[in-house]
C-alpha cells in the first residue's frame, strides 16, 4: 500500500530522513528504529574534511530554525572508513548526500564512493546550499551548470541519482527540468531559504554570516508550491520536503505530487515519527478507498 519504487529500488513506505537532521545515521540509532524508514539520507559528505562556520550557527525563530553549518563533515576518505561499515547495516535504503565547490569535488568523491564497499542506493546531490560562502550555491542556480553537473555524475553511477534543488531562484521547474535533461532519476525539494535573524540587544545577527538556510514548517507553503510546480514540468519522481511534521503534511505534499518525502527540522523534536505517521498515512487511504500511494500521487484537484 505504501511502498513504491525508483528504478528498481523499492522503498518500503515514502518517510525519509532529510540530510543532516539524523547525522550520519548512527548517531540516531538510539532513538529510533531506523529499519522504519523508507530511507536514510546522511549528511552532507565532501571531497575534503571541512570544519563548517564558526558559532553561533544554529538559532530558533518563528515556527522554525535558521542554520549556517556550513557543511561540516569529515571528508569522503573517513567517511567511507568510518561510516560506511555502520551504513550498511541499516535495514533500510541508505542514500549519501554528496556536496561540493566546483564540479571536480562532486565527481571525485562520488567515484571514491563508488570504489567503496556499500550497500547504498542512491546519492543525493546538494548543488542548493544557502550556507557556504563558495560554490554550492551556483550550481542550483544555473540550468547550464545543473544539466552538466547532472551528466557528468550520471556517467558514473547507475545507482539512483537525486538532485537537491534550492527555492531560491527565478524558476524552479527550469532547474528541474535541466536535472531531468541530465539523467537524474529523481528531484528533491526544497532545500532551505536564505534566512535572517537578529538580536536586538546587541543589534547583530544571531548567526556568524550574518544569513542561514531557513527551514521548518514556517517555509511548507514555499515548499508545496514549488513540489507543485515541478510535478507539473517533469517526468521523474520528486522528494518532497519542507516544513513537514505529521502525516496530514505528507499527504499534502503526496497531493502536490511528490512521490516520496523527508522529515528534517522536526526530528529535532521529534525524532520518531516514524513510528506512527505510515500508519495514519494506511488510516487515510483506508478511509478515502486508497489500495496504493500511486493513486494519490499529484492527485490535488486544481483548475491549473
Amino acid at each position: 500500500m505504501l511502498a513504491l519504487k525508483i528504478k528498481d529500488i523499492v522503498f518500503k513506505n515514502p518517510i525519509m530522513v532529510a540530510s543532516g537532521t539524523f547525522g550520519y545515521g548512527n548517531e540516531a540509532s538510539d532513538l529510533v528504529d531506523l529499519s522504519k524508514f523508507g530511507g536514510i539520507i546522511t549528511k552532507s559528505v565532501t571531497r575534503y574534511s571541512r570544519e563548517g562556520n564558526p558559532p553561533p550557527r544554529i538559532c530558533e525563530v518563528a515556527s522554525g530554525m535558521l542554520n549556517s553549518i556550513g557543511l561540516a563533515n569529515l571528508g569522503v576518505e573517513d567517511y567511507v572508513q568510518k561510516k560506511i561499515p555502520f551504513l550498511n547495516k541499516i535495514d533500510s535504503n541508505v542514500v549519501i548526500n554528496i556536496a561540493g565547490t566546483k564540479i571536480e569535488d562532486y565527481i571525485e568523491t562520488l567515484e571514491i564512493l563508488e570504489g567503496a564497499s556499500g550497500n547504498h542506493v542512491a546519492y543525493e546531490i546538494n548543488i542548493s546550499c544557502p550556507n557556504i560562502n563558495e560554490g554550492g550555491l551556483e550550481f542550483g542556480v544555473s540550468s547550464k551548470l545543473t544539466k552538466s553537473l547532472t551528466k557528468e555524475l550520471r556517467s558514473r553511477t547507475d545507482k539512483i541519482l537525486i538532485m537537491k534543488l534550492s527555492p531560491n531562484v527565478t524558476s524552479i521547474s527550469e532547474i528541474g527540468q535541466a536535472a531531468q535533461e541530465g539523467g537524474a532519476d529523481a528531484v528533491s525539494a526544497i532545500n532551505t531559504l536564505v534566512g535572517m535573524a537578529i538580536d536586538i540587544n546587541s543589534k547583530k545577527p544571531k548567526l556568524s554570516t550574518n544569513m542561514g538556510g531557513l527551514s521548518g514548517p514556517c517555509i511548507k507553503p514555499v515548499a508545496l508550491a514549488n513540489i507543485f510546480n515541478l510535478y507539473k514540468s517533469l517526468d521523474i519522481p520528486i522528494i518532497g520536503i519542507g516544513g513537514i511534521s505529521n502525516d496530514k503534511d505528507v499527504i499534502e505534499f503526496l497531493l502536490a505530487g511528490a512521490s516520496l518525502v523527508q522529515l528534517g527540522t522536526i526530528n529535532y523534536k521529534y525524532p520518531n515519527l516514524v513510528d506512527s505517521i505510515p500508519q495514519a498515512i494506511k488510516d487515510y487511504f483506508k478511509l478515502n478507498s486508497i489500495s496504493d500511494i500511486n493513486e494519490i500521487i499529484g492527485a490535488l484537484k486544481s483548475d491549473d
